[in-house]
């Protein structure tokens, strides 16, 4: 019965054939410019046009916005790359409250953090990781879409971002910076490692949300408006979390992902990134475990407060029960007592297990297939695919579910390899600034 109440969480390999099929239709009219202003998936320009040639040096400043913390980066590149950083945080009445709070807020930490390192004479270059959906119009100037991970400042929306930011530094009048690029964390997760391995062409995130990036030829992108001059090619930031907001992909969803939806604070947007992210996947998990107890096939039909409680199972938990070795329930235990189930039998456990196994390898087939298309469109002999994001950095199995999975979806005769890229949105934005001073010089 606890398999049985699983099974539409699995996957059938005619399934993920046919979600590819459907990605594939909704990039085409993501990039046509007839069909964009309708479509899903935005697949905005990012104005990268250059990968990093392992060549770029100098002193960089790197600001990273993308949840609730964000980062200030000093970066040297040179033979090698140092960097200084900060974590500041972005609280829970700034994240919802006026745009200019939110801005006036990050001028703050970036002038303490000049200040700090007695910056205050040199005019840096900065590139500003911005990880929110935003239609980029430029190399800095993005306006914002719409907000997604519990972000909801008034005014913001359909606005520049870059601007937004200058005002705010402009109004404190004492930070000497110059804004290089607005770019998303998927396009810095791609620039940080193309600049270590020349056939990187993909940046692909499965952290707190999900989101790709790839480099498409700029005949294909009807809609592009820059300049035709050699590299012949763009960066493409797919926002493909919002995959299936117009139900092509209904045939997946499950009772589980409609309620998350339902409850979250943007029914019926990011219906992919619901399927997969971190901000998620616990809540999938703990949906059929009360499911479970519901129907007396876990702990006895016996539940506890903490399991009833909406985002009680954290992500966390799926990655620390599934580095359990076989048979051995140590981690599972340990957060079960954590929820208020101290008599937990080895069946519990093994079933407990077994949904978090479900819902995990759901999402790594799904962020599969969506690396295949991409693999796919590119059609080179050997591709690099840059990834970034908790979900992928700490769960045990979801390289190996991913790999597993591109394998079997790609055309043969590509090869491919998932390489860890470090630290995207802080080293990457410097790349971006790096790369963008570059070209501006010649």
């Amino acid at each position: 019965m606890v398999k049985e109440i699983c099974q539409e969480l699995i996957l059938s390999q005619e399934v993920l054939e046919e979600v590819c099929d459907c990605l594939q239709e909704e990039i085409n009219k993501g990039l046509a410019k007839d069909s964009n202003p309708e479509a899903t998936i935005k697949c905005f320009p990012t104005y990268v046009r250059e990968l990093p040639n392992g060549k770029e040096h100098g002193r960089f400043l790197a600001l990273d916005l993308g949840g609730t913390n964000f980062r200030v980066l000093l970066i040297q590149l040179g033979d090698k790359c140092t960097m200084d950083s900060r974590i500041y945080a972005v609280p829970q009445p700034i994240m919802v409250g006026p745009g200019d709070g939110l801005f006036g807020h990050i001028a703050d930490c970036l002038a303490s953090f000049i200040k700090e390192r007695n910056l205050g004479d040199e005019l840096l270059p900065l590139g500003f990781t911005f990880s929110f959906p935003c239609k980029q119009e430029g190399l800095t100037k993005a306006r914002l879409a719409h907000w997604t991970k519990g972000f909801k400042c008034e005014g913001v929306e359909g606005r520049d971002v870059v601007e937004l930011l200058k005002k705010a530094l402009a109004k404190r009048g004492d930070v000497k910076i110059k804004i290089c690029a607005v770019l998303n964390d998927t396009t810095g997760t791609l620039m940080s490692c193309a600049w270590k391995n020349s056939n990187c062409r993909i940046g692909l995130i499965v952290g707190t949300g999900t989101n790709a990036c790839y480099m498409e030829k700029l005949e294909k992108v009807e809609l592009w408006d820059g300049a035709t001059d050699e590299p012949n090619q763009v960066v493409i930031n797919t926002e493909w979390g919002a995959f299936g907001d117009n139900g092509c992909l209904d045939f997946v969803r499950t009772e589980y992902d409609d309620n998350i939806d339902r409850e979250s604070i943007n029914p019926g947007k990011q219906l992919f990134e619901k399927m997969i992210s971190g901000m998620y996947m616990g809540e999938i998990a703990r949906q059929v475990l009360v499911r479970l107890v519901s129907e007396g096939l876990l702990f006895g039909g016996y539940t506890s407060d903490f399991l009833l409680e909406k985002g009680s199972f954290f992500t966390k938990y799926i990655s620390e029960i599934e580095s359990d070795k076989a048979g051995d329930f140590n981690n599972c235990r340990a957060i079960l007592e954590e929820l208020g189930f101290n008599d937990a039998t080895d069946t519990d456990c093994a079933n407990v297990r077994h949904v978090c196994e479900c819902t995990s390898r759901r999402a790594a087939f799904l962020a599969a297939a969506g690396v295949s298309v991409l693999l796919n469109r590119i059609n080179e002999e050997s591709v690099s695919v840059a990834v970034d994001g908790s979900v992928y950095r700490f769960h045990p199995h979801f390289h190996n579910l991913m790999v597993k999975q591109i394998s079997q979806l790609i055309k043969p005769g590509i090869k491919f390899d998932l390489m860890l890229s470090e630290d995207g949105s802080g080293r990457g934005a410097a790349l971006v600034a790096a790369v963008a001073s570059r070209s501006s010089m010649r």
